[in-house]
């Protein structure tokens, strides 16, 4: 199964982050959506699991959990915004990944055997940082990371 990774939207969903995420299973969005609507467009294309960002702070966006764990192809994933806000230890809580977004910055990191997983920003351009999301590739109980850069 492959899974559709975005964060940092900000009311912008650009038509190739739509063209990039058909054929996933599910998309998961780390927060600063910015508009429900974007939620709404991706639900179109699969299921969608959603945490609320910083800027999420009026109308729908505001209602969205800070956390969110799931279960994807046999492997726990924690997901919150912002990494510094992270209160548990993921490995002692059993999660093979944790997914987060905020800094705009993609990243690819192994601690402790655990993933931690920023697919960067997929809306508007911050200063030199790379237009970009992630995907993660379930295979045999096993999750491999991906980052690509749209812009």
């Amino acid at each position: 199964m492959r899974i559709g990774v975005i964060s940092d939207t900000h009311g912008l969903l650009r038509p190739e982050v739509v063209s990039a995420l058909q054929g996933c299973g599910h998309i998961l969005h780390a927060g600063d959506v910015g508009d429900a609507e974007i939620l709404a467009r991706l639900e179109s294309i699969a299921p969608v699991t959603a945490v609320r960002g910083n800027v999420d702070r009026r109308g729908p966006c505001s209602e969205l959990p800070l956390t969110q764990t799931l279960v994807l192809g046999g492997n726990h994933v924690y997901m919150l915004h912002q990494i510094d806000k992270l209160d548990i230890n993921p490995a002692a809580a059993g999660f093979a990944a944790v997914v987060f977004g905020h800094s705009h910055s993609p990243a690819t990191e192994y601690r402790k055997k655990i993933l931690y997983f920023n697919p960067g920003s997929c809306g508007p351009r911050r200063f030199s940082l790379p237009v970009s999301l992630g995907f993660l590739v379930l295979t045999n109980n096993t999750i491999e990371p991906e980052l690509v850069t749209l812009l």
